[in-house]
């Protein structure tokens, strides 16, 4: 299909996982992005052309979260095994081991400082750690059931979770008090983050719902039925104004949160999309699914005339980048489509002591190709960009435009949750009258 600049754009996919993808981060260096599998294995791949990933061996089970540190020096990845290892993300895969929890450890995360780390188990229990001396600081216990997903504020101050108790608590890290909690009658909610200002969270549903409530007013903001089956994940694109989800129904969605609605529908994965995650300064964004694909698209509505995009788009748009095999996209044009560069992936036998032992597989590079239509830029060249751009006085008035904005649709989302209440007592009551 034809696509106008401002749709998103799938730029490479990866494959090498051998089972489910499970969860995706990209490097703040922009030149790394890595992926944690229900195959045990973590894998780094370098988005630089013709690059090879490599394959981390450690855990015992599935992987089931993973996350760079600010610095990208590290990475974090959480297992079905009990334990969280920190990786060097370099070819030696070094890695040291935390025997975290007693169940499960379904979400790990560093904190925005790079100094702590926050992890979710099915032991029921949150905990945090410090990254340096990697120590364990504390749990957090009221949950009754698995934990899935804990976050850490933006400021750090807080950290948000979600459990299959069906509650998600909010808590302070500094007095380790649950200072309140938000039931969901509807399901499971089986990952959770805040805006990047803060001030909400969203949240996935297995009910094939996104909530966002707001953590001031402990109120439902905004309540999305756009996807037809569980939603497995979410993130913020960094200026606020956007989320993506991904599900089982095969779909990505890109929400616009200023005015409320779906944006895009993305068609890329067989079968359910697992994870999904926007790159540090939004301009990319990652899924990864049961098909065992990492895909990479870009972000070009971001840089669209919001405005123009807004007047010329009555209906969500649908964008089908579905794969038929590993060779290659179909959906590019002839003219685009280039010979694929075939990757080598190394494998790290790691022990706890952290030493390694590399072995070639020679099986894998049959099953690992990279398209390399575009190559990804550099970070640096995001910065020059926006040295270039808009002036920051303009700027500075447009973020406070936009925050105002937020604030209005955040109000008109409360008043129409209000006018709906009064509807259904008004339709309750006229139905009393009409029986008796």
């Amino acid at each position: 299909m034809s696509t106008s600049p401002e749709d998103p754009t799938l730029e490479r996919h990866f494959k090498g996982h051998r089972d489910t993808v499970t969860s995706i981060d990209f490097n703040t260096n922009m030149k790394q992005l890595a992926t944690g599998s229900m195959d045990c294995c973590v894998m780094i791949w370098n988005l630089k052309p013709q690059m090879r990933a490599y394959r981390f061996v450690g855990h015992k089970d599935a992987v089931l979260s993973v996350q760079f540190s600010p610095s990208g020096h590290l990475l974090a990845s959480a297992s079905r095994d009990k334990t969280v290892r920190l990786w060097v993300p370099s070819v030696k895969g070094e890695s040291t081991v935390l025997k975290a929890h007693t169940g499960t450890i379904r979400s790990v995360q560093f904190s925005r400082d790079g100094q702590s780390l926050v992890t979710a188990s099915d032991d029921k229990t949150i905990k945090v750690w410090t990254v340096h001396r990697q120590k364990f600081l504390f749990s957090l216990t009221q949950h009754i059931n698995w934990v899935r997903c804990a976050k850490f504020s933006p400021d750090g101050r807080l950290i948000v979770s979600a459990s299959d108790d069906k509650t998600i608590k909010i808590w302070d890290k500094a007095t380790r008090e649950c200072i309140h909690s938000f039931y969901e009658h509807g399901g499971f909610v089986n990952y959770v983050d805040f805006h990047p200002n803060g001030t909400c969270i969203a949240a996935a549903g297995a009910d094939s719902t996104v909530k966002l409530w707001d953590i001031r007013t402990n109120k439902l903001l905004q309540h999305y039925r756009v996807h037809s089956a569980v939603v497995n994940s979410l993130s913020f694109h960094p200026n606020g104004n956007y989320l993506i989800t991904a599900s089982n129904d095969s779909t990505l969605k890109i929400l616009d949160l200023l005015e409320g609605k779906l944006l895009y529908t993305l068609h890329g994965h067989q079968g359910p999309a697992s994870c999904v995650v926007f790159s540090g300064a939004g301009d990319f964004f990652a899924s990864g699914g049961s098909d065992e694909q990492v895909m990479v698209w870009k972000t070009n509505f971001d840089a669209a005339d919001y405005g123009e995009m807004l007047k010329n788009q009555s209906q969500p748009m649908t964008v089908n980048c579905r794969l038929k095999t590993s060779d290659g996209p179909s959906w590019l044009p002839d003219d685009t489509t280039k010979s694929l560069a075939v990757e080598t992936v190394l494998e790290a036998n790691v022990s706890d002591t952290g030493s390694t032992n590399l072995n070639q597989q020679k099986n894998d590079s049959s099953n690992i190709s990279a398209s390399d239509e575009k190559p990804i830029p550099h970070l640096s060249q995001f910065h020059q960009q926006e040295g270039n751009g808009i002036p920051s006085a303009l700027a500075s008035t447009l973020e406070h435009i936009v925050g105002q904005l937020d604030v209005l649709t955040q109000t008109v989302t409360i008043l129409e949750q209000r006018l709906t209440l009064t509807e259904d007592k008004l339709r309750e009551y006229l139905d009393k009258q009409q029986t008796s």
